[in-house]
């Protein structure tokens, strides 16, 4: 099928009052960079927004393109980097360019948890708590369903990314996923 690809940086998206915010790495090539919306129109998404749908997140179980009437609930999308990186991995120059958009995100939205996919979008997170003094330590190693608090009450929350290449492989499963968000509930819930 022919398309117009987007192509440009992809914005921010999801409930503007959201207590969770998943934090990816960037748009993918023939995804969110080709429809204008994080996670949309490729297997990742399928697989996000599936879980999402499940857990409750979300009002629907796919995202196809911008008109679909997909809406989020207490939660949002971001990714460390907003363009398609050459080779779908983006350089610490990239990352720290877009790294604005991310704080000024995270200061509109009350956050309590973030949810990382992957070692980049985790790092990313904790680079952005080292920047706004709320963390000075060591790095914490990145784990699927591995929990960090910071001193300020809030938790990332680490997951394989939905990638073909962690979901053909099998190390991320859908029951796998499915717990990450349940884990999420949880702590929204508890906090």
């Amino acid at each position: 099928m022919d398309q117009d690809y987007w192509g440009g940086p992809v914005s921010n998206f999801g409930d503007p009052y959201a207590e969770l915010l998943l934090v990816g790495l960037a748009p993918g090539a023939h995804g969110a960079n080709r429809t204008g919306r994080m996670f949309t129109g490729d297997r990742s998404g399928d697989w996000l927004y599936k879980a999402l749908h499940k857990a409750g997140f979300a009002n629907q179980p796919s995202a196809t393109n911008l008109k679909d009437g997909l809406r989020l609930n207490n939660c949002a999308i971001t990714n460390i980097c907003h363009c398609a990186p050459p080779q779908n991995k983006p350089t610490r120059q990239e990352v720290l360019t877009c790294q604005p958009w991310f704080e000024q995100l995270v200061e509109q939205l009350p956050v309590k948890v973030f949810l990382a996919f992957g070692q980049i979008a985790w790092r990313g997170v904790i680079d952005f708590m080292k920047d706004t003094n709320i963390y000075e330590g060591a790095i914490p190693k990145f784990g699927h369903a591995e929990t960090f608090a910071f001193a300020d009450g809030r938790v990332l929350l680490g997951s394989y990314h939905p990638s073909q290449q962690n979901t053909f492989t099998g190390r991320l499963t859908e029951p796998m996923f499915n717990r990450v968000f349940r884990k999420a509930n949880h702590l929204l819930t508890k906090r």
